[in-house]
């Protein structure tokens, strides 16, 4: 294409541990392994999503079924440092880099458990949406709350 910019090649810094507010332990699956014999890179969109979603629960600040609000994803981007397989226990970092009215980008890192540096890395953006109209909504205090304890 004529007058397009090349894409971005500059690779990120590799995250440590110390660079994350809260974990949250997984452990990899046998379905979760591709024909490679390693976690399809896919996959780590679902430990983003599982580990960030289970925090918010079991602090209280999320209820999917019950409360007034529900995030949705909107962006999401990972970057793939070293492979995992199965079985491994995994650790997903999680902190908090912005928190809007409605949104909050999250910024992740997957690590074998224990390890000091990452195995991949990612963001995703949620918007609060209102559970039953799907239209943006304010976080709920206690959400907000919450995810300052997560910020950066």
């Amino acid at each position: 294409m004529t007058g397009s910019s090349p894409p971005n090649t500059q690779r990120p810094s590799l995250p440590l541990r110390s660079d994350f507010r809260h974990f949250e332990a997984l452990a990899t699956r046998w379905m979760d392994c591709d024909r490679y014999g390693h976690v399809n890179n896919v996959v780590y969109y679902s430990y983003f999503d599982t580990a960030v979603n289970r925090c918010l629960i079991h602090a209280g600040a999320l209820d999917p079924d019950k409360g007034t609000v529900i995030g949705l994803v909107v962006e999401t981007g990972c970057s793939y440092f070293s492979s995992i397989l199965f079985p491994q226990d995994i650790e997903v970092g999680i902190r908090v880099a912005c928190i809007g009215s409605s949104s909050v980008r999250y910024e992740l890192g997957i690590f074998a458990a224990g390890a000091a540096t990452c195995c991949a890395s990612g963001h995703f953006v949620h918007v609060y949406v209102d559970h039953e109209t799907r239209r943006p909504a304010e976080l709920p205090k206690i959400l907000r709350q919450f995810l300052e304890q997560l910020r950066d």
